[in-house]
């Protein structure tokens, strides 16, 4: 677990550099990360999603129920290189909604056993060890398994949506030359997080199956 728990560490810390360098740096088109949304929305034919401000950093998220793009502070009015990457990625979810992309579906059925799994898959683990009690243990595990999964299910919705997001950008040209490149190592790095979850989770998984064998 520590080598995984280092990788996460190292992912959250890369997201977080990469943001504020690249925060700090203007796009040459005055761009604000609102308006390329807007734009890449539109350039979809896509005309029914508000774009709204929320507080915080890199809170950024699209928000299905809603049909809201939500963009932290730092995002919505900033016309920097980092806002124009971070508003075309939620834009990109906003698209495969729009569009039915299949990996989002899938993901998203998974999402009520989710919420159980990672609240309860391993206290029941551990509660299934501690009174012998074998069905509680498969139960736990079951749960937990699902938190990986989803994790898995996400990794293409998220490589996808930075996929669409990098795309309009040039394309479009919002962005060019170097402000792309910046562009595309902040989506990088924010992916590298989605891929130290999946790992993190897949590890506690495999921590879980060795304590059971390992009572055995």
């Amino acid at each position: 677990m520590i080598p995984v728990f280092i990788f996460a560490l190292v992912c959250q810390l890369m997201v977080k550099s990469r943001y504020k360098k690249y925060s700090a740096i203007r796009n040459s088109a005055g761009m604000t990360g609102a308006q390329a949304a807007d734009r890449l929305l539109r350039s979809q034919g896509i005309t029914n999603v508000k774009i709204r401000r929320i507080s915080g950093t890199l809170t950024d998220h699209y928000n299905p129920k809603t049909n809201e793009i939500c963009l932290s502070e730092g995002v919505y009015d900033s016309p920097s290189i980092a806002a124009v990457g971070v508003a075309c990625h939620e834009a990109g979810h906003a698209c495969q909604y729009a569009n039915n992309y299949f990996p989002i579906k899938i993901r998203n059925s998974v999402i009520p056993i989710t919420k159980f799994g990672s609240s309860l898959g391993i206290p029941l683990v551990l509660l299934g060890i501690l009174f012998t009690f074998e069905p509680l243990i498969y139960v736990g595990i079951i749960l937990y398994s699902a938190v990986a999964f989803f994790q898995l299910a996400t990794l293409p919705v998220e490589f996808n949506a930075s996929s669409r997001a990098l795309r309009a950008i040039d394309e479009q040209g919002f962005l060019h030359g170097e402000e792309y490149r910046g562009a595309k190592k902040v989506l990088a790095a924010a992916a590298m997080t989605y891929v130290a979850a999946l790992v993190s989770a897949l590890a506690t998984l495999l921590r879980l199956l060795l304590l059971v064998n390992r009572r055995r």
